[in-house]
């Protein structure tokens, strides 16, 4: 296929995403007012525990089944390798631009965590229903696509909401303990109570903890005497991360959606109680999936209405905001085709062809928008979030297309 058909078959779906999301814009404005701050909250609790978890169920329960889920153990392999490649290079940007140390969680986890949800649900079914998709019959890769993407997104939430939600979290800390100690007896964060506040030496102590947890990589002093005092350390260190770790967000509404949907999909006695026209209980699965519709609309106008900060905020430096579009558009998509055909190569991930290029476009998406609630929750660059997604999605555009374009063409 030509390559330019194969550019206007990836610019469809990107565009549909665009329209939307500069819907959402529009009805964030102070004139419209459709989408404030209130209506945004609630809209994003309904996506958080209602569409999304039904989308994710239903979508994996119609088309995951006991003999195609082993083909698919490669996806959470190789969405993890995103997370630690752009990681690296995250924290490798960070030293190159002195990035404040508040920043440091916010900057790697846009780096690797990528928007591994609704874009993907938007542009997989719209690429197979264009009439010169190179995945064949539309209805077939429709399915396939949307059990993919689902897949993607259930496991994208549980990184997302395991590391980047704990690498946040742990940036923030580290900047409420510093304001403390620099302030003395003045106000207090919110995030502190004053009787939540340690002795100084307990502070000093949680200080220096928190510092090792903003290193991506903890390095041990190698001149200790005693073997038993390095026991007794590196069990410290294992306390505080177990201590810093909230495990309730391992069990979120989408991974126990995810739980759910894989249960159903490969128990033949469930398959056939709820999948399928003559189900007896085809009401309910027919019920999420009409639920599941709404996923895609309504995450897509969040984005849109989260991106007007970043209009009228600029508090993050301009190498940062680059350095970031580099590594998310360039670095991570190449890394992306050197993992996937290296798959291909050894036979880890089969020959389907949709699968395949399903994995490489979970390395060339934008920032994740879950990002910008976390920072929302812990009170730690919320403007700069705004603006690094603001570029992050106005660029995705092209860089997307490109992407989608040239995956496509090497893979007919």
């Amino acid at each position: 296929m030509a390559f330019v058909e194969l550019f206007v078959v990836a610019l469809v779906p990107v565009l549909k995403t665009l329209i939307i999301t500069a819907v959402g814009l529009f009805l964030a404005l102070g004139r419209i007012n459709l989408l404030g701050s209130t209506a945004r909250h609630h809209l994003n609790n309904l996506v958080f525990y209602i569409f999304t978890p039904a989308l994710v169920c239903s979508s994996l329960a119609e088309t995951v089944t006991s003999s195609n889920i082993v083909s698919l153990w490669f996806m959470p392999v190789n969405i993890l390798l995103t997370f630690i490649i752009g990681s690296a290079l995250g924290w490798i940007l960070v030293r190159i631009t002195k990035t404040p140390i508040e920043l440091h969680g916010l900057v790697i986890s846009c780096c690797a965590a990528g928007n591994l949800g609704n874009l993907l649900l938007i542009i997989i079914p719209a690429v197979c229903e264009e009439k010169n998709s190179p995945f064949g019959d539309s209805i077939t890769c429709s399915t396939n696509g949307k059990a993919y993407a689902s897949l993607s997104m259930a496991i994208g939430a549980v990184y997302i909401w395991t590391y980047i939600y704990n690498i946040i979290r742990a940036s923030g800390t580290q900047h409420n303990t510093s304001t403390v100690n620099i302030e003395g007896s003045k106000e207090v964060p919110e995030l502190l109570s004053e009787s939540c506040i340690p002795p100084k030496d307990s502070l000093q102590n949680d200080m220096d903890h928190e510092a090792q947890l903003a290193v991506p990589l903890i390095e041990y002093q190698t001149t200790y005497d005693d073997q038993g005092h390095v026991m007794r350390k590196i069990k410290q260190h294992i306390k505080i991360w177990t201590q810093r770790i909230n495990f309730k967000m391992l069990f979120a509404p989408s991974t126990i959606a995810t739980i759910v949907g894989i249960l159903i999909g490969v128990s033949s006695l469930l398959r056939k109680l709820m999948i399928g026209n003559e189900a007896p209980l085809h009401v309910i699965d027919s019920s999420a999936s009409m639920l599941g519709e709404a996923t895609i609309p309504a995450m897509t106008l969040i984005i849109g209405a989260n991106l007007l900060k970043g209009l009228k905020k600029s508090g993050v430096g301009m190498w940062v905001v680059i350095g970031i579009q580099v590594i998310r558009y360039v670095a991570l998509p190449l890394s992306g085709i050197c993992v996937v055909k290296a798959a291909r190569h050894f036979g880890l991930v089969g020959s389907d062809s949709l699968y395949q290029f399903v994995l490489l476009l979970q390395y060339a998406l934008p920032s994740a928008m879950t990002i910008g609630t976390i920072t929302q929750l812990f009170e730690v660059g919320e403007c700069e979030c705004s603006v690094i997604m603001l570029w992050n999605y106005a660029l995705a555009s092209v860089a997307l297309t490109l992407w989608t374009t040239y995956y496509m063409w090497i893979l007919s």
